[in-house]
């Protein structure tokens, strides 16, 4: 069942559209609070309370330390598969659902964490999210890729290895495409990537910017709050 609560609209659209088109809007905390509440409880907002303060600049923190800080945030939340929380095999969740049922998949950490540093300031071009081999585990997992340059090796923020490392001392990890707010990219070889159009090509992508837009709240199948 889908959330039509009206004070969503202008939520979502304040939270991503801020992100996505106009980085200086503002985020209006106590509907954010309020909506999470009025969806998914008590324990939601406070989630979303912790979500706004952590959103708080400070100019006394590096780039390095919003991604340590964001990183670990959103690490503490559960690891659970789609097809058990939502009902569906495939969902990418919109980091307002992501926090608001307290957990979901890799692709769910990698995009919160992607959405939140652009709300700090971290420039959409220096970021990725990226779908990649996990060797260890023999099969597809998602990080989110930092790249303090566009030489640069990337950083990754993963919830396996909670660890910030250098793309090149995670061996475990096969790189496949990568994309951002505009651009997606294929990975020929490990290393190697090549610019492939523009990031909605990816289904899954425009799907989830489209819910952002449409401000609905999908309720899950199973409840993660003890």
């Amino acid at each position: 069942m889908l959330s039509k609560n009206p004070v969503l609209v202008l939520l979502l659209s304040m939270i991503f559209l801020s992100a996505i088109a106009d980085p200086v809007t503002k985020l209006e905390g106590p509907k954010i609070v309020s909506a999470l509440e009025a969806s998914y409880g008590k324990r939601a907002a406070k989630r979303g309370t912790a979500w706004l303060n952590l959103m708080q600049a400070n100019t006394r923190l590096s780039e390095n330390d919003n991604l340590e800080k964001v990183n670990q945030f959103f690490n503490t939340f559960h690891f659970i598969d789609d097809i058990k929380l939502w009902g569906v095999n495939n969902y990418w969740a919109t980091p307002v659902e992501f926090i608001g049922v307290n957990g979901g998949d890799c692709e769910d950490y990698s995009i919160a964490k992607y959405f939140t540093l652009l709300e700090l300031g971290v420039a959409d071009e220096k970021m990725r999210i990226t779908m990649v081999k996990a060797v260890n585990l023999d099969q597809y997992h998602m990080v989110l890729a930092y790249y303090a340059t566009p030489a640069s090796i990337p950083l990754i923020l993963d919830n396996i290895d909670g660890v910030i490392k250098p793309a090149n001392t995670r061996n475990d990890l096969i790189p496949i495409y990568s994309f951002n707010g505009s651009q997606l990219w294929l990975n020929k070889d490990r290393g190697r990537s090549v610019a492939s159009g523009d990031s909605s090509r990816l289904k899954r992508w425009r799907d989830l910017r489209q819910r952002i837009n449409t401000a609905r709240l999908k309720q899950p199948k199973l409840k993660l709050e003890f």
